[in-house]
Formats: C-alpha cells, sequence, structure tokens
C-alpha cells in the first residue's frame, strides 16, 4: 500500500507539476481578462447612462411629443390623442414656415460665412506672434466668455432706435434714426450682426490652434522661392487648414441653427416673423405664448435635427472621400 502510494505519488509528480505549472498561467490570465472586461464596462456605464438619459430620451420624447396631440392638460395627464404626422402636416403649411426657412438659411449662411472670414483672418493675423499678441487673443475670447443674456442685452442697448450708440454714431455723420430693432428690414440684419460677433473668437480659437500645425519650413521654403504672402495663403495655408476648416464649419452649423436666446433677448423673432428661424419659432411656440402648443413645436425641433444630420451626413461622406484620395 505505501508502495503503491509511493509510485502513484513519483509518477503523478511530473506530470501533475507540468498540468499545474501550464493551468495556473493560464488560469490567472482568464482571471486577467475578465477583470479586464468588467473594468471596460465599468469605465463605459457612465457614457452609456449619460447618452441614454440625456440624448436618447429627449430624442425620443420629442419624436413622440410630435406625433400626438399634446395640450397642457393633455401634457399633465399623459393622454394626448396619437395624429400621426398631422402635425408636420400643419407645420409645413403654415405661413411662419416658409418665412422662417427663409431667415433660417440668410442667418446660418451669413453668420457662418462672416464668422469664418473673420476668425481665419484674425488666426493669420496673430500667427506672427507680436508682442501683445497673447493679450489680444485674449480680449478677442470675451465675446465668447460673455453669458449669452449679457451680450444680447448690450446689443439690444446698443441698437436702440432712440438712445443707442450706434444711433447716436451715424446721426454725427448725418445718417437718420435707424429702427434695428423694430423694422422688418433691419431686425434680421441685427441679429445676424450680434451673433458674428459672438461667434468669431471661436472660429479664432479653432482656426489658429490648426494654423500652428502648419510646419514653418513650408512657409521658409517658399519665401525663398519668392512667393509673396497672398500665394503663401493660397498655396500652403487654406489647403493644409481644410480638415480643420471643414469641423469649424460644420461646429458652426449646427450651433447657429439652433440660436434662440439672441434672436429672442433681441427682437422676439420680431416685428411679425421678420427675424423668425426655425428655432425661435419652435420655442415660441412652446413657451413664449401664454398657451403652449408643444406638439407643432416638437414637430419643428425634429425637422431641425433632421437638417443637422443631413449636414452630418455630407461631412462624413466628404471626410470618407478625402480618406479615399
Amino acid at each position: 500500500m505505501t508502495q503503491t502510494a509511493q509510485v502513484g505519488a513519483g509518477a503523478a509528480t511530473p506530470d501533475g507539476v507540468a498540468a499545474r505549472a501550464v493551468a495556473a498561467p493560464s488560469g490567472r490570465a482568464s482571471n486577467r481578462s475578465r477583470s479586464t472586461r468588467w473594468a471596460a464596462v465599468g469605465f463605459a456605464a457612465p457614457l452609456v447612462v449619460y447618452l441614454l438619459a440625456f440624448y436618447a430620451f429627449p430624442l425620443w420624447r420629442n419624436i413622440e411629443l410630435s406625433l400626438h396631440d399634446y395640450t397642457p392638460r393633455a401634457f399633465v395627464q399623459g393622454n394626448a390623442e396619437f395624429v400621426g404626422l398631422d402635425n408636420y402636416a400643419d407645420v409645413l403649411a403654415s405661413r411662419t414656415f416658409w418665412p422662417a426657412v427663409r431667415n433660417t438659411a440668410i442667418f446660418v449662411v451669413v453668420s457662418i460665412a462672416f464668422q469664418y472670414v473673420l476668425g481665419l483672418a484674425l488666426a493669420v493675423f496673430f500667427r506672427q506672434n507680436f508682442r501683445l499678441s497673447g493679450i489680444l487673443r485674449g480680449m478677442f475670447l470675451i465675446p465668447w466668455l460673455l453669458p449669452l443674456i449679457v451680450s444680447a442685452s448690450t446689443w439690444s442697448w446698443m441698437l436702440n432706435s432712440d438712445s443707442g450708440i450706434v444711433n447716436s454714431v451715424l446721426g454725427a455723420f448725418g445718417v437718420g434714426q435707424v429702427n434695428w430693432l423694430t423694422s422688418p428690414e433691419w431686425a434680421l440684419v441685427s441679429v445676424i450682426v450680434a451673433n458674428i460677433w459672438l461667434g468669431i473668437p471661436f472660429n479664432l480659437v479653432i482656426l489658429y490652434s490648426g494654423l500652428q500645425n502648419i510646419p514653418g519650413d513650408l512657409y521658409e521654403a517658399a519665401s525663398l522661392d519668392g512667393a509673396t504672402g497672398w500665394q503663401q495663403f493660397r498655396k500652403i495655408t487654406f489647403p493644409l487648414l481644410r480638415p480643420v476648416s471643414v469641423i469649424t464649419l460644420l461646429l458652426g452649423l449646427i450651433y447657429t441653427l439652433k440660436v434662440v436666446d439672441i434672436i429672442w433677448i433681441m427682437t422676439t423673432g420680431g416685428p411679425g416673423s421678420s427675424s423668425t428661424t426655425l428655432a425661435v419659432w419652435s420655442y415660441r411656440e412652446a413657451f413664449g405664448t401664454g398657451q403652449p402648443d408643444f406638439s407643432p413645436a416638437a414637430a419643428v425641433g425634429n425637422l431641425l435635427i433632421l437638417i443637422a444630420l443631413a449636414f452630418g451626413f455630407v461631412y462624413l461622406h466628404l471626410q470618407r472621400r478625402q480618406e479615399q484620395s
């Protein structure tokens, strides 16, 4: 019995040790892989919860609002009637729809164009790194740092027909009074000017950062070849800045599409519908009157989301083509 045990132990010892030696690292690797997987889940969980709570649920809720007839009472009681696409049909048939679309297009295109051109010009200017470059760049960030209600109220005061500083300056040059905020011809111009002023710092910061990634050797070589400043900009700066420019324009487009506060504080979308954009129209339907109409407001909001998504897909398509070429 003892010999058998000894033989068995002796026979089992080499193979057993080898088996345990192979199994131990395999087990540790399995445990390490499992712990890594749980760590990844733990890090991803807050992001998933955030996306579901602040993106997926509001989007689903907005779609659900647009497909029902939500009066304030139905909103509280939760018994709104399902109407399908009737709210979208009412929005498209409204007299406000096409003026709002036109105003939105003008507001977005003009704002983005001037913000980008002026931001790029300032970024190229500050790239020279002269003595006061840092201080002046910081001062240009002030409009971006101010609360929007402060900026909009300041522009409302400056453009006031009777006591505004703009009319006072124009009056010194013999120009008559201009009703910037109460005239249908000037209301949209006024909010565009204010929005351009607010958007220039964003374009300046992003484009200036992009300029820092362009090697200075390219400019030195171009100077040695006799290239002028405009030729350097056209052949070096603008082409190499194109990826940054595209994302800057896309972000500016999405932000400008949803601008409400500046327009609402300055003109409330008036007079009439002369400065009403789709975003302002949606806000007015939901909160701007004494009788909230949530369902048409949600329908207009969903149209804005579709427009932003369309431009986002265009950007992805252009980026894919650029990577393939």
